[in-house]
């Protein structure tokens, strides 16, 4: 079968779960050969990509790719690209992978998707398009194949490959490195899984009511080990930061299980999360449009509904 080359996406040499998911995706269509770019492939990120279909890892150590932002990521894959002829290259739909993408397109001279959440023979992408109003399916007519992902779209399967690692070293051109990174801050990880690649999001809007009533939300969420999301009535009337915003000018998520609370279903809303498994919507207003997209709907008050399934949560943990 044919190769098919996966970025990783890790943080301090720990292989992120959406990785996984690209791995399992890549295995239904081809051979994975997983893509570390930068310095610190250990041993535990060798046999986690391994155990989940890596049949070959590219490890790209030199540290200029990490110390400069996006490019140089870009010109590794063409690279490799020109060098193996893979039928297709995956990456997340982050912020960065799209960006990755989209240089790595222009490079190769090749078509690109992006926010894809299904991956089909031929590698037809599904696609939800303009606001969320349209779903289709795409598919590169040119070049190789440039497929970015959204996380949770997939489900992480193990079936282990070889991972054999092979060393690359990538000449970056000067146009590659314009841009340096010169300081790291990092951020203080809490307890909640990261909004883009949680299982689960319990989201907040306009019917939460107050700042202080997101406890309300944050407490269902930590019952179910769930990241927190806010609608963008919600981050605008300053009642969660805007970095939970879900939306179309927010973030992307595609859960298996997405929970809106006091959440009334505008299309900007509904643009970054109607891809989710199963969306669970609690609303006083029977005709709320978030219902039409839900699977299952509450009509109630949601500080009377949300406490009460946060309680029945913790009687069955």
């Amino acid at each position: 079968m044919s190769e098919i080359l996966v970025l990783v996406e890790q943080v301090e040499g720990e292989v992120k779960k959406v990785t996984l998911e690209l791995l399992t995706l890549a295995r239904s269509l081809g051979t994975p050969a997983a893509v570390w770019a930068g310095p610190g492939l250990g041993d535990a990120a060798k046999a986690k990509l391994a155990e989940y279909g890596a049949e070959k890892i590219y490890d790209a150590a030199s540290a200029d790719i990490v110390d400069h932002v996006v490019a140089p990521k870009a010109e590794l894959l063409a690279q490799l690209v020109a060098e193996k002829s893979p039928a297709a290259v995956l990456v997340a739909a982050t912020a960065e992978g799209k960006e990755v993408a989209g240089r790595l397109a222009v490079k190769t001279d090749s078509g690109v998707i992006t926010d894809a959440v299904g991956l089909s023979e031929g590698f037809v992408a599904d696609q939800s398009i303009f606001g969320g109003g349209v779903n289709v399916h795409s598919k590169v007519s040119k070049g190789t194949p440039i497929v970015a992902v959204r996380p949770n779209s997939t489900a992480p399967q193990a079936a282990a490959g070889a991972g054999a690692v092979e060393a690359v070293s990538v000449a970056l051109s000067e146009a590659a490195k314009a841009a340096r990174i010169v300081e790291r801050v990092k951020q203080e990880k809490g307890a909640r899984p990261e909004l883009t690649e949680a299982a689960i999001v319990v989201s907040g809007g306009r019917g939460v009511g107050s700042a202080e009533n997101f406890s309300v939300i944050e407490g269902l969420a930590d019952a179910l080990g769930a990241a927190v999301g806010a609608s963008r009535a919600a981050t605008d009337a300053g009642w969660y930061p805007h970095q939970f915003q879900v939306g179309q000018t927010g973030k992307t998520v595609s859960p298996q299980l997405y929970i809106a609370a006091g959440i009334s279903g505008a299309i900007q809303h509904r643009a970054g999360m109607q891809t989710a498994k199963t969306i669970i919507a609690i609303n006083k207003d029977p005709e709320a449009p978030i219902f039409e997209l839900a699977d299952y709907g509450v009509v109630g008050d949601l500080h009377q509904v949300v406490p009460q399934l946060t309680e029945e949560v913790d009687k069955r943990k």
